[in-house]
Parts: structure tokens; C-alpha cells; sequence
């Protein structure tokens, strides 16, 4: 079942019970209020039967009979009972009449106060009346005939404003969900017309404020991350096989070349020399890609342990000495704390490793191996690791492309590499739960900042 039918019968169902609860509570009051005015002119005819038959030797008899006949509508099926209570508290009804011995009993007792009795649709009214004689127990009875008639017209007039007001709260109630829900169908029916062939469409912005048009951005920003997604993905595997094909090409062309015809010697070893420097550009890269595929796990494969940053630091700038000996690189560590366990943070050493030495091998390469600062600090449970140099920079326009993979600046075509760096330190530092903030200016220099969770913050 559709959720707009769901909210059309739930609209109805509810409104539906409010409409008879209501119409429920005005035939409760109506019903009440009729037989209460039956009841008080029922009272009415009764005192004034006791006043007529026990009081007429005192004032004139026409004159109830002229009132009763002025002001007084004769009730359907009218009847008067006129019972004595003899001295030993006996009833003495009259020949036909079999009312109830507990109800002339409560008459008694309620001491000249009228009780009032229903039995069967009759209602009656009674009361006790002293009189020299003795007591008498005057009772007027008579059937509510034209206030069931009302209370039943009433009952039908309620009866059929219900099934109308349902009938109505249903059109209602589905008119105002299909205009509610509209929104929702025209978001459906445009995301089923979007596929990886034409990612680039978007949804109508909305003009209102709501929870659609924050419906409406969601899917939209989602979209701009798929269509980023799948032109990255599109990109990185054709800018990988450009990248494997041409050290594997060089190959097979030295290789022909080698094996064409007989050479001598210092040829073939020149054809070898140049294999093998290819092979190891394509060796440099496969290691590349693997350990950028690697870092796209959740980080359950890879081995955590205790890492002491400022060992770390000491270590990178080690091997950055084997690589490149002679380099400028300046280690800064500022306000260390005296207990070992403050300079700690869980991770897998040798990725971390791999990710500070691709970022230093930048800076130094890029700036011809001029000075590179390479300082660590500690502030708010956090290690910040920064990393600046002197070097050609980064235009500005293009630092979003950094962590694109196979992604090279356009001023640093004439320095070697495969793009490959900062996508795999970047996705090592996020494996941490730490970022990366780049900033950079053309022919000024290049600052590389790291902010990685040190051990008692990094759950």
C-alpha cells in the first residue's frame, strides 16, 4: 500500500473518530436534556394532580382544571395513579395497577420529593402527599412519544452527516495527500530516469523552505559525489593503463629491437639496461597502485599498534637521507611532553610511514631540494604534523584535483612521477580518522598539514 493512501485512510480515520465522538456526545446531551423536560412535566401534572384532588375543598377545582387545560398539552397515553399508604405502611393499589412495590417504597422515603421511574419506554413521576385523611402517593405516568420521535430523527440526521462527513474527510484527505505527495512523485519519477549514462541531471530545485527542498539537496549532493565518483573512477583506470602501457611498450620494443638480429655484446647490454629501468618504473608503479587499493580497506586488515610519532619523524627523515643525501629537510619539535605514552597514537607504522615519505619526496623534489621545514606539535590530544617548503607550488584552481589519482599539477610536468603520492597519504591519514589541509601559492611554496588523533582520542 502507497503512503499516500496510508495517510488518506489514517487522515480519515482519525478525523472520522473526532466527527463521532462528537455527534456521540450531542445525542448523549440531547437524549438527556429530552428526558429531562419530560421528566419535569411529568412533575408538573403530578403536583398538580395532588393539588387538584386533594386540595379542592379549599380552592375552586375549576380553576386546575382551567390550568391544566390552558397551559398543560394532554401527554400521549396519559395516566394517573392515586395510591393510599395505610398506618401499617401498606400500598393499596386500585384494581390494574402492579407498579412496582420498590418504587412506591423509594417514593416514601424521598418525604414529598418527586422520584422519577422508567420502565419499558413509560416514565413516571411520583410523589407523597400528607393529607388529614392519611398518606397518598400521587404518580402521573406517560410515554415519550414525540421525543423518541425527535431523538430518533435526530439520531438518523446524525447518523447520515457521519457517512457523509467520512465521505468528504476521504476526498478531502486524498486531494490534500496527492497534492502533499506530488512533490515526491515528480523526485521519483526524474531519479528513475538518472543512470551512470547521464549522471550530469539533476532534480528541480525547490522555491520553498521544507523538508522536500532539503530532500531535493541531499539527492543532488549525492548525485555530484556519484558523478565525482564515477569520472574518478573513469579517469584512474584509463590514466593506469596509459601509465602500465608505456613502460610495458618500451619493453616489448627493446626486447624486439634486441632479439631482430645478432649484435654484439655492449648492444645487448644496453637493450637490458634500458628493460630493466623500465621494468622498475612499472615495478615504482603496480607498488603504487596496490598500496593506494590497500588503503581503501576499513582498516580491519591492516596490523594497529602503538606508533611514537616522534619516532616516526626521526625514521622519515632517515630514509628521506638514504634516498636523497645532501637534502634540506629541517626536523622542529616544539613542546614535547615528558611521559612517553602523550606522543603515541594507534595506527600501522608502515603506512603512516609510506604516507610522511611520499609528502617530504614531494617538497624536496618540487622545490629542487631547496630547505623543508618538517616540524611536530601537540595541542588539544591531537599531533600536527607540517610540512612546508619553497618550491613551484600548487595553482589554486587546481589543489581540488590533488587527490585525484594519476592527477598532476600543470607546472610540474617537467618533474617525473605518476600522481599516485598524495591520493595514497591522503587515504592513510583518513584510515587514521586524521585530514590533510593543503595550502599552496604559485612560485611560493607548498604547506602540507597533517592533524592526526593521538592514543587516548583516537577511539
Amino acid at each position: 500500500m502507497k503512503i499516500q493512501t496510508k495517510t488518506t485512510l489514517l487522515f480519515t480515520a482519525i478525523t472520522a473518530t473526532v466527527v463521532l465522538a462528537l455527534i456521540l456526545t450531542i445525542y448523549f446531551f440531547a437524549d438527556k436534556f429530552a428526558h429531562n423536560d419530560f421528566y419535569k412535566r411529568i412533575e408538573l401534572r403530578a403536583r398538580i394532580s395532588a393539588k387538584f384532588r386533594f386540595e379542592q375543598d379549599h380552592v375552586s377545582a375549576e380553576t386546575f382544571k382551567e390550568i391544566q387545560r390552558q397551559y398543560l398539552e394532554r401527554l400521549t397515553d396519559e395516566k394517573a395513579f392515586i395510591i393510599k399508604v395505610d398506618k401499617d405502611g401498606v400500598f393499596i393499589q386500585e384494581k390494574g395497577q402492579s407498579l412496582p412495590e420498590s418504587y412506591l417504597q423509594d417514593i416514601v422515603q424521598a418525604n414529598g420529593r418527586t422520584v422519577f421511574y422508567q420502565q419499558r419506554g413509560r416514565y413516571y413521576a411520583g410523589l407523597l402527599y400528607p393529607d388529614e385523611t392519611g398518606n397518598w402517593l400521587v404518580i402521573k405516568s406517560a410515554t415519550n412519544a414525540y421525543g423518541s420521535e425527535v431523538m430518533m430523527h435526530l439520531r438518523n440526521t446524525l447518523l447520515i452527516t457521519l457517512l457523509l462527513a467520512i465521505v468528504s474527510i476521504f476526498l478531502a484527505g486524498r486531494y490534500f495527500s496527492r497534492k502533499t505527495f506530488q512533490p515526491f512523485r515528480s523526485i521519483t519519477s526524474r531519479v528513475q530516469q538518472i543512470s551512470e549514462g547521464n549522471l550530469h541531471l539533476r532534480l528541480e530545485k525547490q522555491e520553498n523552505i521544507d523538508e522536500i527542498s532539503e530532500l531535493v539537496k541531499t539527492f543532488n549532493h549525492m548525485l555530484d559525489r556519484l558523478e565525482t565518483t564515477f569520472e574518478t573512477q573513469q579517469n584512474f583506470i584509463s590514466n593506469a593503463s596509459h601509465e602500465l602501457r608505456t613502460p610495458l611498450t618500451a619493453i616489448v620494443a627493446e626486447a624486439d629491437y634486441a632479439l631482430s638480429r645478432e649484435r654484439h655484446a655492449e648492444d645487448y647490454k644496453q637493450s637490458l639496461q634500458h628493460i630493466g629501468q623500465q621494468a622498475e618504473k612499472l615495478q615504482h608503479l603496480i607498488r603504487g597502485l596496490l598500496a593506494l587499493a590497500q588503503t581503501g580497506f576499513d582498516g580491519k586488515k591492516q596490523l594497529w599498534e602503538t606508533v611514537r610519532l616522534d619516532q616516526l619523524v626521526f625514521d622519515v627523515k632517515a630514509n628521506i637521507d638514504a634516498m636523497i643525501p645532501g637534502n634540506k629537510v629541517k626536523v622542529e619539535m616544539t613542546d614535547m611532553p615528558n611521559q612517553d605514552t602523550d606522543i603515541c597514537m594507534t595506527g600501522n607504522y608502515e603506512l603512516l610511514k609510506v604516507a610522511l615519505d611520499n609528502i617530504v619526496l614531494n617538497a624536496c623534489k618540487y622545490s629542487d631540494n631547496e630547505e623543508v621545514k618538517f616540524s611536530l606539535s601537540l595541542a588539544d590530544g591531537q599531533a600536527i604534523l607540517d610540512i612546508s617548503d619553497h618550491g613551484i607550488g600548487i595553482p589554486e584552481q587546481e589543489l581540488k584535483h590533488i587527490y585525484d589519482p594519476f592527477y598532476r599539477a600543470s607546472n610540474a610536468k617537467s618533474y617525473s612521477g605518476y600522481g599516485i603520492g598524495m591520493p595514497l597519504a591522503n587515504n592513510i591519514i583518513r584510515l587514521h580518522k586524521g585530514n590533510i589541509e593543503v595550502h599552496s601559492k604559485v612560485d611560493e611554496g607548498t604547506r602540507v598539514k597533517i592533524i592526526l588523533p593521538l592514543q587516548e582520542n583516537a577511539a
